[in-house]
């Protein structure tokens, strides 16, 4: 016998009623063995069950405050960063690239997410909001059953999207030191699309069915946190984002299934989005350091192209991170000139370049490569690669 629980990606008209996954019943459904439902839900409990403990040892200030995300965080990620890493993915999927990985892993943590949806949906009522913001003094494991269940709904979805993007992170080889605080602010961003949640909102809802976008979009809806980096800031913003499943009166609809689904899916899709770009750009660093003849002045040649138009983009930046720890790596170059340079004048670089008496034509398809890396090459860019190709035929 045959579960119905995934989908194909289709449109949902207005009114379709859902199942009890949160799923319109007329979107193409793919087949998920009974005895693989089973397994997935006692995972679901078992990880509820741990949590439910884990929230009996926080008070109520820690719900208040946001401390609660900060204890969460240790939770999720300590034990867990030391079991998953690249070779358990290696020996769990040997021989798939890392696409195909990591769309299941998005898949299955959505599954996941809709399951335990289902099991808190039953105790949520619209007095849940209220209650959580008059415990008091209390503690969770002296609250309602049902403030309780929002906090372990709360806790689960939290510690499913922080993992699944280190999943991401680690099946992209993206490097991450989790005890360095900009390391983790940066999977805590990813994973809760902070900052970036207008990409989240904008872009990847579009993968959303068309009935369920409007909830997701409000799910994702007044991101503050431009600039907030501090763990108990993001707490009381997810706790509030949490709300937002018992505040919207959706008769009929299983609101929990149908947005920790969705959510999770649209978090691991932004994670994708940003942990692969980061991998392309990785990738082109190494291609171009690994066969360069002048290292130390492919770095010039690079940074005067990147500042060439007075803006610097995002990938831009991290193209730039990246070469100079290649550089470093394979040819053991370390530029401080470089690093603490504030202005760098082209004449500078012509100079360098004249100094060399060799052929200089690889530079050529680094400032190309560098030029194209955030997108459409600009006029300004194009002035700075034809003066390069004018000196290195000179030369």
């Amino acid at each position: 016998m045959l579960h119905r629980i995934e989908t194909q990606a289709a449109p949902v008209r207005a009114g379709c009623p859902l199942n009890r996954w949160g799923l319109a019943m007329t979107e193409t459904p793919i087949d998920v063995d009974e005895s693989e439902d089973d397994a997935a839900r006692a995972d679901v409990e078992r990880d509820r069950a741990e949590l439910r403990e884990f929230i009996k040892g926080l008070d109520a200030d820690d719900v208040k405050s946001g401390g609660w995300f900060s204890k969460l965080v240790a939770h999720a990620l300590n034990s867990y960063t030391r079991k998953v890493d690249w070779q358990y993915f290696k020996e769990k999927y040997d021989g798939v690239p890392a696409d195909g990985i990591v769309e299941q892993r998005i898949r299955m943590a959505s599954r996941y997410a809709a399951l335990e949806g289902g099991l808190s949906a039953g105790a949520y009522s619209a007095a849940v909001v209220t209650t959580i913001g008059s415990l008091g003094s209390a503690s969770p494991l002296t609250a309602p059953a049902a403030a309780v269940t929002f906090l372990v709904d709360l806790a689960y979805i939290t510690q499913l999207q922080l993992r699944l993007a280190y999943d991401i992170s680690v099946l992209y080889r993206i490097p991450l030191d989790l005890d360095d605080p900009d390391d983790l602010w940066k999977l805590v961003r990813v994973a809760f699309t902070i900052k970036t949640g207008e990409l989240a909102r904008e872009g990847v809802t579009k993968s959303v069915p068309f009935m369920v976008r409007p909830l997701v979009k409000q799910f994702y809806s007044k991101n503050v946190l431009a600039t907030a980096k501090t763990l108990p800031v993001i707490g009381k913003y997810l706790l509030q984002r949490n709300a937002i499943k018992v505040g919207i009166p959706l008769v009929g609809i299983p609101l929990a299934v149908v947005l920790n689904r969705y959510t999770t899916l649209v978090a691991g899709r932004h994670a994708r989005a940003i942990f692969r770009n980061e991998a392309r750009v990785i990738e082109l660093a190494e291609r171009l350091s690994s066969p360069c003849q002048y290292p130390q002045l492919m770095l010039w040649v690079a940074w005067l192209v990147i500042t060439a138009d007075n803006k610097i983009s995002d990938d831009e930046t991290l193209l730039m991170k990246h070469l100079v720890r290649v550089v470093r790596d394979q040819h053991q170059v370390v530029d401080e000139e470089l690093a603490n340079l504030v202005n760098i004048d082209p004449n500078d670089v012509w100079k360098r370049l004249a100094a060399e008496s060799g052929d200089l034509t690889e530079l050529l398809e680094v400032a190309d490569r560098v030029a194209t890396v955030d997108g459409d090459i600009t006029a300004r860019e194009k002035e700075i690669i034809a003066e390069l190709r004018s000196r290195c035929r000179r030369i």
